[in-house]
Order: structure tokens, then sequence, then C-alpha cells
């Protein structure tokens, strides 16, 4: 049986924090989709550089949470300051996370977590930028290249997707 993985993104994602963990999924066998709020492509940024485009496969309007084993969430300011007021986004991670499913988040992407309502009383990182936000909505920031909290997994920064995609794979393996 393939599982099957969601990555909600959007224009100007910080490419290496999409690509690697979507390149470790396909090459565990497992199943990809790249979702975001509009079709077509989403454009990628190799920090503030413009990087790769990235295909769609589906919108928020088109995806159930059901039908997913996981979520991935880049960084990227705009890409994690546009998901973040994004309703559809912010319900499908609710629902992911509170089935218990893996839940990796990178960088910027904890903004999603904080706007979902998902940070209180969870231990979690993020890029060193987003702590303020954390701890206001009641979670504990640590300083680590990966934290997992029971189905929730994040990580700091691009230098630290070694450690999130080896973590986010022994996720799904249990």
């Amino acid at each position: 049986m393939s599982r099957k993985i969601a990555i909600i993104a959007t224009d100007y994602f910080e490419e290496s924090e999409l690509l690697s963990p979507r390149q470790a999924l396909l090459d565990a066998g497992y199943t990809v989709d790249v979702v975001a709020p509009h079709g077509g492509e989403i454009k990628g940024l190799d920090h503030v550089d413009p990087g790769e485009s990235v295909p769609v496969d589906k919108t928020l309007d088109d995806v159930n949470a059901d039908d997913y084993d996981a979520v991935v969430v880049p960084g990227g300011v705009v890409n994690a300051d546009h998901l973040r007021v994004e309703a559809r986004a912010q319900q499908f991670i609710r629902s992911i996370l509170n089935a218990e499913k893996p839940t990796a988040v990178i960088c910027h992407g904890p903004w999603l977590l904080v706007s979902a309502g998902l940070v209180n009383g969870r231990t979690l990182t993020s890029y060193n930028t987003i702590r303020d936000d954390i701890t206001n909505a009641g979670g504990t920031w640590v300083d680590q290249a990966v934290v997992q909290d029971g189905s929730l997994i994040t990580s700091r920064n691009p230098n630290d997707l070694p450690a999130f995609n080896k973590t986010l794979l022994a996720a799904l393996q249990t």
C-alpha cells in the first residue's frame, strides 16, 4: 500500500525545504502531492534569489486530509506568511495533526501552526525569528536541529534538512 504525503506551499517557498523532503519521500516510495491555494505552478526562492518553480498537483480546494498520511510545510518568509492566513491550509493542517499523523514543518512554516491554534502546550523549533510567535502562542521553543513532539516534527532552517528528513521518514514507519 502506497502512503500519500501532502506538501503544502505557495509562491516563494524556500526551494530546498520543499525539494529535499519531496525527494526523500519519493526515494522512499511514497506518493507526494504538492498542494497549493492555486493551480499551475508555485515559485521557489533560494533564500532571496529566484529558484525553481514546481507544478501544483492539487489545490487546497481539491484535497481532504483523510486522503493523506502526513503533511510537510516548507518555509520561506513569503510562503509562510501567505499560508498562515489561508483558512483552507489551517483546516487541513489541523485535521492532519489532530489525527496524530506526521506533520513536518520547517523554518518559517510554524507560522501556519500558530495561526491554526496548534502550538499551545507543544515543544517545537523554527527559524529563530519565529521564536516569539511560538512562545506567545503558548508553545515552548528550543534551539535544536529537529524537535519531535508527538506527531509534530519541526526544524530550524535548510541546514537541518538531513535531520528533518530522517525524522520524517522514521515517523512514517511507525
